[in-house]
């Protein structure tokens, strides 16, 4: 019996618990759950390719529409600023979430059609945003950042075209047809 030690504890946990390891609950505790995998197969192919222009589009575009007064331009040159900016913050977002492996992380969300919905969105707010901006160019002191934004404007809608098609072509190759992925064999 000398052997038996003094204090037996008594209690039995899983090894994936949800309690933090360590018995803290202070931020060491919070991110022991996490972890970042980034998804080098993702980083090697054409719609991050696609996404990596769009955002250096998008800041170009961005800096070219700020650097001009485009609310004295014209007042549709405000809808081409908020195209811009907003599209731009999305798609470094987007960009983010899937090279740090969120879709394998948050399988509810069905990844392949968001993208889908997301590039082809995209693709038409660009579309207006480059017909407000070449329709004001061409009447403009700013003729030249103008045209310039408006170049870009044009890039970024068959960018984000290209992307809402490869996306659908995912989704479509993803077992999209239900009726075809489900006959019996």
């Amino acid at each position: 019996m000398a052997d038996f030690p003094s204090k037996v504890t008594t209690e039995t946990s899983s090894p994936h618990s949800q309690s933090p390891p360590h018995g803290g609950t202070g931020l060491r505790g919070l991110m022991a759950g996490i972890t970042t995998r980034v998804d080098v197969s993702f980083v090697r192919s054409v719609p991050a390719m696609l996404m990596v222009a769009e955002t250096v589009a998008g800041v170009l575009h961005w800096a070219l529409v700020a650097s001009t007064p485009y609310l004295a331009v014209s007042a549709a040159y405000g809808w081409v600023m908020f195209v811009a900016v907003t599209l731009w913050i999305f798609s470094t977002l987007l960009f983010l979430a899937l090279l740090l492996s969120v879709p394998q992380r948050l399988p509810v969300v069905p990844w392949a059609v968001t993208v889908m919905m997301y590039n082809g969105v995209a693709a038409l707010l660009y579309l207006t945003a480059f017909i407000a901006n070449a329709a004001t160019a061409a009447n403009s002191v700013y003729v030249g950042h103008l045209g310039a934004a408006a170049f870009f404007g044009a890039a970024l809608t068959l960018l984000y075209g290209a992307s809402a098609y490869l996306s659908y072509l995912d989704w479509r190759g993803d077992g999209g047809n239900a009726a075809s992925s489900t006959v019996p064999t």
